[in-house]
């Protein structure tokens, strides 16, 4: 790793690993701050179903990136990128260690090697391939995106109807297919980095926390989810349901466990499918996160069982020069 850049650390893993416990160790011992990296933890008012941090916590170990939107709102990739970059430079110039951690590993892709020039949003478009969707179905859109970008199609769920659209307004006001604008954006990547000798401009550690049986992992997903139906899940989602601005289709209540709860409160499901429905569904993002990590370059795994993570995640830092 080259000494010129500045250190960093990722503390990265799959829901329920033990990040968040390792990132208050390791914070009280390195003059680390922290940044969330969750796309979940972003929104206000949603605290039991993303495991938020409580409010003692907070006061004394705060988060940066929490907080930051109303459940009305969006949030992209992109906007993260520009806002942890803010948030590193600031904690650099303090002359601290950025420990990022979080689970959502397409915000640490997009931080790690910048995101395609996307065109903007259209309205007009938006708008016709919105009533496109109500009048024909997603199964439609998906066909559509498969027509003219094969990648995106594959990768895109066809009953993910944000993603999909998005995927065929880039096409539809660029002419390119999101496949395209990735590749044109990898290659200048390249060339950046080629000229500049470096393109992410921090040494980073990279370190995932998960428990070495996977059987393990999904008993601590059933229990956890289980806590907050009883730490009160449901009221949290009720008091989001009977806002007028919220809806299904929302990045914030597409969430996780938001999703499930606010499908028992419309009545689609009872209380027992809502908890195994929740449960299936968090087993199945570990399943993801899993994926995205084994993909991961230069990744120091730790046991999320072993009694002595904060000392091992020690040397480890160490060893790859991250502290002094």
């Amino acid at each position: 790793m080259s000494e010129r850049l500045p250190p960093a650390i990722f503390l990265m893993g799959p829901t329920a690993a033990g990040k968040t416990d390792l990132a208050l160790e390791l914070a009280r011992v390195l003059p680390c701050d922290l940044i969330s990296v969750d796309s979940a933890l972003i929104y206000r008012d949603m605290d039991i179903g993303t495991a938020k941090p409580d409010k003692a916590t907070l006061a004394e170990f705060p988060h940066r990136l929490i907080d930051i939107r109303d459940p009305a709102e969006s949030y992209s990739a992109a906007e993260f990128r520009s806002d942890a970059l803010a948030e590193m430079a600031e904690i650099t110039a303090r002359g601290r260690i950025p420990l990022l951690v979080g689970g959502t590993m397409l915000y640490y892709k997009a931080l790690r090697e910048g995101l395609a020039d996307m065109p903007a949003a259209d309205a007009e478009v938006r708008a016709a391939l919105e009533q496109q969707a109500q009048e024909q179905g997603l199964e439609s859109l998906h066909a559509e995106l498969q027509a003219v970008d094969p990648e995106s199609a594959a990768r895109i769920h066809p009953n993910d109807p944000q993603r999909l659209i998005r995927a065929l307004e880039v096409y539809r006001v660029s002419g390119l297919s999101m496949t395209e604008h990735r590749q044109r954006q990898a290659q200048h990547n390249i060339d950046s980095s080629t000229t500049a000798g470096h393109g992410f401009p921090y040494t980073v550690a990279n370190i995932a926390i998960a428990p070495a049986e996977r059987s393990v992992l999904h008993a601590r997903i059933e229990q956890r989810f289980v806590q907050m139906l009883e730490q009160g899940l449901i009221d949290e989602v009720e008091r989001l349901h009977q806002r007028s601005d919220l809806h299904a289709g929302l990045p914030s209540i597409r969430a996780v466990g938001y999703r499930q709860v606010w499908e028992y409160l419309d009545g689609t499901a009872t209380k027992e499918e809502m908890q195994k429905r929740g449960i299936v569904a968090t087993r199945q993002l570990a399943k993801r996160q899993f994926t995205w990590l084994r993909s991961w370059e230069n990744l120091h795994w730790l046991d999320s069982l072993s009694c002595d993570n904060l000392s091992r995640a020690l040397k480890y830092l160490a060893s790859v020069s991250i502290l002094k």
